[in-house]
């Protein structure tokens, strides 16, 4: 098995770990966009998750994005082994869902209800591992309504939600707005105004954060940051 921990207990742990080693990264302000149907977001949001204590979770449609996923055979060939040396250099588990590449429309939907809850992350996490660690559909019902459970969204107001077309353009406009910053792929992370496109810059921002925070703190103290 891969470094997946418990999501219950990474919550319970949260507020403890407030001042500790990712304590200090909390203060920077950072936003994580992601597409919860994309292999690229379950591999790095395990990771977001425990190094930024204050994230902000946002969902973008990632087939909005220039350079988004594509469909063709071909890309999808080269799009998995990419993904899968990735998980194994992470060692994290990775099963491919049967109907993958889907458009994850239903999920997403979720997922924006879940960010006006602040509750996106949980459910990303819970969705992530169901399609990606256990092979699951991620659109179906069954699904959604798993992942809400873990987060705490009732089974109505998810199913709801995952039905929801109106709920589209709101994704779509997101992803417009990261276009105009130059994004490119998904996730990324927004580390006050500067953006971090891809995966495998996680820990670049995650760097950036705590530099932030270093000069704010300087800043307070009136001291000469190293």
């Amino acid at each position: 098995m891969g470094n997946v921990i418990s999501l219950a207990e990474r919550r319970a742990s949260r507020s403890g770990s407030a001042h500790g080693a990712h304590g200090r990264l909390q203060r920077a302000r950072a936003t994580f966009f992601f597409d919860v149907s994309s292999p690229w977001t379950y591999l790095a949001a395990e990771r977001a998750d425990r190094m930024f204590t204050a994230l902000r979770w946002r969902p973008v449609l990632a087939d909005a994005l220039a350079g988004a996923e594509l469909v063709a055979s071909p890309a999808v060939d080269d799009a998995r082994r990419a993904v899968e040396e990735r998980a194994a250099a992470l060692r994290l588990p990775l099963v491919w869902p049967e109907t993958w590449p889907n458009t994850g429309r239903s999920a997403m939907r979720v997922a924006a209800l879940a960010a006006e809850q602040d509750r996106a992350a949980p459910f990303v996490l819970a969705a992530g591992r169901l399609a990606f660690c256990g092979g699951y559909d991620i659109d179906d019902p069954e699904t959604l309504a798993e992942a809400a459970a873990v987060a705490g969204i009732g089974l109505d107001e998810a199913l709801a939600a995952a039905r929801d077309h109106g709920r589209d353009a709101v994704l779509e406009r997101e992803a417009l707005r990261l276009i105009e910053h130059g994004a490119d792929t998904l996730p990324a992370l927004r580390v006050g105004r500067t953006l971090f496109c891809g995966e495998h810059r996680l820990a670049e921002a995650s760097a950036a954060a705590s530099a932030v925070t270093v000069h704010r703190a300087a800043r307070m103290t009136g001291a000469r940051p190293a």
